[in-house]
This record gives C-alpha cells, sequence and structure tokens, in this order.
C-alpha cells in the first residue's frame, strides 16, 4: 500500500519513511505541500501522513485541497497541542492526529488501524482489481508494468504472468501444475517443472532475493510456490 508523508522537517520526514518501508509500505515524501499537489493525481494513495506546520502551504491548507477529490485517511503530526488545532485539524477531513515528539512505532500502529478501519467501512475503496501493492511489490496488470520497492523492474511477460498470480494469490500455495497451465495453457507434464524453476530464479535476481532463503517468493518442495501476505 503507498503512503504519503509531508513534513518540511527533513530529518522526521525522513525517519518516518524509514518505519514505514520496514513495513512494507511504498512512501511517497515530500518536503512541502506545492510538490503534492503538483503530483497526488499520479500517486494512486492510499493514506497520507501530513505536517500541520509548513510554509506556503500548511497542513490544513493540504488537507482540504486533498479532501476535494480523495477519500483516503489522513493522519496530521504536529507540535501543536491545543484542543482547539485538533478539533480544526478533523473538521476540515483529518482521521487521527498525532503530537510531536511521538514513538514511530506509535504511528505505525496508527497507521494500520486507519488502513483496517478504511478496508473495513470502504468496501468499494480498493484499487482497480489490476493493481497488486502489498509488501513493497506494485504490479499493474493492465500496463504490465512492475516496481520492487520503489525502484522499476523489467520483467518477461512470463515472469510478469508468474508473479500476478503468485501475487493474487499470496498466503497460499500454488501448485506446480496449477502455475504452469495457467501462464502456459498447456497441460503439465513432469519435465515442465524445470521451465518454471528457471522462470522463478530469474524472478528472484531480479527482486535480489536470491539468498538461501528467500523473503518473497518461497518455494513449498513437491507442491509449489507462495508469497507471504
Amino acid at each position: 500500500m503507498s503512503i504519503l508523508v509531508v513534513d518540511d522537517e527533513m530529518e522526521i520526514a525522513d525517519l518516518i519513511e524509514i518505519y514505514l518501508k520496514n513495513e512494507g509500505y511504498q512512501v511517497y515524501k515530500y518536503y512541502n505541500g506545492n510538490d503534492v499537489l503538483k503530483e497526488i493525481d499520479d500517486l494512486q494513495l492510499d493514506l497520507a501522513i501530513l505536517d500541520v506546520m509548513m510554509p506556503e502551504i500548511d497542513g490544513f491548507t493540504l488537507c482540504s485541497k486533498i479532501r476535494e477529490k480523495y477519500t483516503f485517511p489522513i493522519i496530521f503530526e504536529t507540535a501543536k497541542v491545543e484542543d482547539i488545532d485538533k478539533i480544526n485539524g478533523l473538521t476540515i477531513g483529518a482521521d487521527d492526529y498525532i503530537t510531536k515528539p511521538f514513538q514511530p512505532l506509535e504511528l505505525v500502529a496508527r497507521v494500520k488501524a486507519q488502513l483496517r478501519r478504511y478496508k473495513n467501512y470502504n468496501p468499494n475503496s480498493e484499487r482497480n482489481a489490476s493493481v497488486i501493492d502489498f509488501r513493497g511489490i506494485v504490479i499493474n496488470n493492465d500496463t504490465h508494468e512492475s516496481c520492487f520497492n520503489n525502484k522499476k523492474i523489467e520483467l518477461t511477460p512470463t515472469e510478469f504472468s508468474i508473479l500476478w498470480i503468485l501475487c493474487k494469490n499470496r498466503g497460499s500455495v500454488v501448485k506446480t501444475e496449477d502455475l504452469f497451465m495457467e501462464v502456459w495453457k498447456e497441460k503439465y507434464l513432469e519435465k515442465d517443472n524445470n521451465t518454471i524453476m528457471v522462470h522463478i530464479r530469474h524472478l528472484r535476481e531480479k527482486m535480489k532475493d536470491t539468498g538461501k532463503n528467500p523473503k518473497y517468493i518461497k518455494t513449498v518442495w513437491g507442491v509449489g510456490y507462495k508469497i507471504e501476505k
């Protein structure tokens, strides 16, 4: 999932980015609101974290402009502690409010809570079914583009199809024969296992996940392959 972080204090923005990326989120980081407004329509966001006290465009104004088009959750982070400021923030469309200084893990917990709530109460808010976005993997079945940890990776059509199927079935094992038949549209034979293994190896290389215990594409020996949720 993709999160917008806007804070003119670079150290804070960078720290938030590190913690969110460690949780597998894709992060779009900005140090001012003007740049956000120029590019937000291209970002496909799931949540935003906005600093209130920023030059040029403050967080309240930025929140109001975002709410003209988008309904994803917004969390304010600020040094202002007066109740009236919190009320103002929530009134113009924010969903939560965290006061500086804060523990990054608390912010991460609030992010997760807001995303769960948004998904549960907005069943139609999921992105187009042609886009899968989780654990740093973003894969678009319409454009056949794929990104891994914010970097575009070039996949062959076969590699893309394999990754799409594994991501679509994340958390479950995809049997080798089912994977082959869905990708190649042919009946699976024992010799075809080597073909799949080669493509899986290439995928892991491109994702830089080639250790003895790969983090993403797992081999379930004698059964097939899986990607954990």
